[in-house]
């Protein structure tokens, strides 16, 4: 997520969806973006509460009520990590803006051997994130695969852009290709 912060639009709103203990709130905050955090219990982020900057939503986002946020609400990122219910799919790609970036980084296949989550329910699939992001954001970066810290464990991310058709580098195969974006180090 540190690495592909620096993509989001400066000063945009970001979202973090099943916020936790806030590590990527005040990831974004401390870079000066206001967030929304977002999560069944913000026990975790109970000292951020009326931070300039800050709104926290109580939600719960796996019983079948509506999103949690006005319609109309856009985002510069959407974060997720460690958290996957495939219905809010659509949503999270709804809520970006224009040239917004999505960032989300979960456990995947291949997990079971190093522990929970080991239900196919809570692990993507081998290239599911680009099949999210298909025909609607442009991949900056993908990778799945094993990582050791903060423990072993097999993980899946995408960082991608909400903007599949902008700029056009030619034609590739009978399609436009969009200018890609710097890589950040």
């Amino acid at each position: 997520m540190r690495r592909f912060a620096p993509l989001v639009p400066a000063g945009g709103p970001v979202l973090d969806l099943a916020c936790g203990g806030g590590r990527h709130l005040r990831l974004f905050h401390g870079r000066g973006h206001p967030v929304t955090g977002v999560d069944i219990d913000l026990g975790g982020v109970a000292d951020l509460r009326g931070a300039p900057g800050v709104e926290l939503v109580a939600a719960d986002l796996e019983n079948g009520n509506p999103w949690p946020l006005p319609g109309e609400r856009r985002f510069a990122a959407v974060v997720v990590a460690n958290y996957l219910h495939r219905p809010l799919f659509g949503a999270l790609l709804d809520v970006l803006a224009p040239g917004g970036v999505l960032l989300y980084e979960t456990f995947a296949a291949g997990n079971a051997r190093f522990g929970k989550p080991s239900s196919a329910a809570f692990l993507l699939q081998p290239g599911e994130l680009l099949e999210v992001a298909r025909g609607r954001l442009q991949v900056v970066a993908y990778e799945h695969g094993i990582v050791d810290s903060p423990r072993p464990a097999v993980v899946q991310r995408i960082a991608a852009m909400n903007d599949p058709a902008g700029g056009t580098l030619g034609e590739t195969a009978g399609e436009t290709a969009p200018e890609p974006h710097p890589l950040p180090a």
